[in-house]
Parts: C-alpha cells; sequence; structure tokens
C-alpha cells in the first residue's frame, strides 16, 4: 500500500471562504491529508464571515518541509498576506524548485506565485480576471481557463472553480481512478483528469 500523499494550506485573514474549503473537502474525499497553516494565530477570519481553525502558524512551520502540494486560495487581502510574507515565498519556490506540486487560485496566482515568488515566467496560469495584467507582467501566459496545469503548477481563475480545482489537484496527487466518482456525481467530468 502506498504512503498517504499530504498537501500544506498557507492561509491568513480574508482567505476567499469556497476556495479555502472546497479543496480541502475534496482532497480529503480523495484521501489526501491536508494541513492548513496561518500567519496569525487561530481561528482566522475568511472573506465572507467564516472562521477556521488551522492545523498551526507560520511560526512553527518550516518552509523547506515538502509536501506533496502546497496550496493557497484567493482572497485580495489573502493573497497580499501571503505574497509579503518571506516563510511563504521560500515554501514555494522551495516546493517548485524540488519538482512538487504548486498551487493556487484568484488573487494567490499574480500575487503570491508570480509576482512575490517569480514561480510563473514562461508557464501557463489563469486566476482572477481582475489581475490577468498583473499575472501577464509576471511571465505567465493567461489562459483564461477555469483550471490550468502545466507541469507542476495547477491555478484555478477563482469561486466557482474551487472544486475543480480541487479535483484538479487531487487528479495530480492520486490519479483520476480517485476523482472520477467525485468529479461525474458533481457534473465535472473533465476535471477527474486535469
Amino acid at each position: 500500500m502506498s504512503e498517504q500523499k499530504h498537501a500544506v494550506m498557507l492561509l491568513a485573514e480574508g482567505c476567499e471562504d469556497v476556495e479555502t474549503v472546497a479543496p480541502i473537502d475534496v482532497l480529503t474525499r480523495c484521501g489526501v491529508g491536508v494541513t492548513t497553516i496561518s500567519l496569525t494565530e487561530p481561528p482566522i477570519a475568511m472573506a465572507y464571515g467564516g472562521r477556521l481553525m488551522t492545523d498551526g502558524t507560520i511560526d512553527s512551520f518550516d518552509p523547506e518541509s515538502l509536501y506533496d502540494a502546497i496550496i493557497c486560495p484567493g482572497g485580495r487581502v489573502n493573497a497580499r498576506s501571503l505574497a509579503a510574507h518571506p516563510k511563504v515565498i521560500t515554501a514555494i519556490r522551495h516546493h517548485f524548485a524540488n519538482g512538487r506540486l504548486v498551487a493556487a487560485i484568484c488573487a494567490a496566482p499574480s500575487h503570491v506565485l508570480g509576482e512575490a515568488a517569480g514561480v510563473l515566467r514562461g508557464r501557463r496560469a489563469t486566476g482572477d480576471p481582475g489581475f490577468n495584467d498583473k499575472l501577464a507582467a509576471s511571465g505567465a501566459s493567461v489562459t483564461r481557463e477555469r483550471v490550468t496545469r502545466d507541469g507542476n503548477i495547477i491555478t484555478g481563475d477563482g469561486p466557482g472553480a474551487a472544486l475543480p480545482f480541487g479535483l484538479a489537484i487531487a487528479a495530480y496527487l492520486v490519479g483520476s481512478d480517485a476523482t472520477r466518482p467525485f468529479a461525474e456525481k458533481w457534473g465535472m467530468p473533465e476535471f477527474a483528469e486535469i
């Protein structure tokens, strides 16, 4: 039996509710463990009123510990906070350089992966359409797709892509056999094998 895949999600106050919770839900349904790390003590306030207890804080997080995936949800305030934190950027660059999955949705692809971490140069990516100029300025080829995968990078365009984004991450980590039942049940079979 293979070892369980494990992802870390980095969060700050103002993270977009559905972009945070939906990928966690999809990943755990597909057998992927998820650890949530916040920049401040939990619970953190999400963008639309939700409150989330995280597993730990950035103070005790080792940015050079490798997970199978590192995930950044959107929310403009969240994305700006993540982009400004040195440990977050170190962790993203470390995962990227070691061939691990790096995933971000909504404002996080442009702010965190592109502008701050610099891992999107020459890559296809999508994100919040309001930040397409910022995404392009980071060197990314903007696809305007709901979800885009380019090698070990997966990006999503916004709240409506939260489930497909989660499915794409799960498919990357554990394969389409685990994701297909959920993708078909939810009417989005094209995201079982992205």
